[in-house]
């Protein structure tokens, strides 16, 4: 029974976790979604402009600021009101933050699977298991040479942080024209696809 309880706890907390991202992404709250969008692009472009150390260095005094500030002043209201209402930040402090021995285990095995998955694929690549698969991987790190050439990482981050924020919402707004336009591209490269391996001797599938 417990270990059932414990399998629907974590269910739920995850299902949580998916259904605040879609928010998150969806701009249901735009207010959250903004604060969001907003905190991070700045992250982003502050990295632009300096380095990873000056950037956490400056968050890190920032925050320091606020909260020491905030602790000053709520001291000197408790002393001028002669109250005692404690550590402005005591709620906070007595949350339990520390990672447990199973959550750990399971962050673990998570990363252990997703390691061997990645290592087992890129030998297949690399080895041309499947000469099709390593044909359309070479056309996609000659594509990225391009890109490379063109952004940088942080600059293909911020892309990507805007397009997480964006194309969510405008796909739910043109879902169907969007649809029609992505198989008529899938279309022309599986059509494309197909005359290449019937003209590259050994490209051609294996039928299962």
């Amino acid at each position: 029974m417990q270990a059932t309880a414990d399998v629907t706890k974590k269910e739920i907390s995850w299902s949580s976790w998916k259904g605040q991202a879609i928010d998150l992404l969806y701009w249901r709250n735009v207010k959250q979604s903004g604060a969001v969008f907003s905190s991070v692009l700045l992250l982003l472009f502050s990295l632009t402009q300096f380095s990873v150390v000056s950037v956490g260095a400056y968050l890190a005094l920032a925050a320091l600021s606020a909260t020491i500030s905030f602790r000053i002043y709520k001291s000197v209201l408790q002393a001028v009101q002669k109250t005692d209402e404690g550590h402005p930040f005591k709620a906070y402090l007595e949350i339990e933050i520390a990672l447990t021995q199973d959550q750990i285990s399971k962050y673990a095995d998570k990363i252990l699977l997703y390691s061997n998955t990645c290592m087992k694929e890129l030998r297949r690549l690399f080895l041309v298991q499947d000469l099709v698969d390593s044909l359309k991987f070479a056309v996609l790190m000659w594509l990225l040479t391009y890109v490379g050439a063109l952004f940088n990482g942080l600059t293909l981050l911020i892309l990507a942080v805007v397009s997480m924020f964006t194309m969510p919402v405008v796909y739910e707004k043109h879902q169907a024209q969007i649809d029609q336009y992505v198989g008529l591209i899938r279309t022309q490269v599986n059509s494309v696809v197909g005359k290449i391996q019937a003209k590259i001797p050994g490209a051609k599938r294996k039928e299962e």
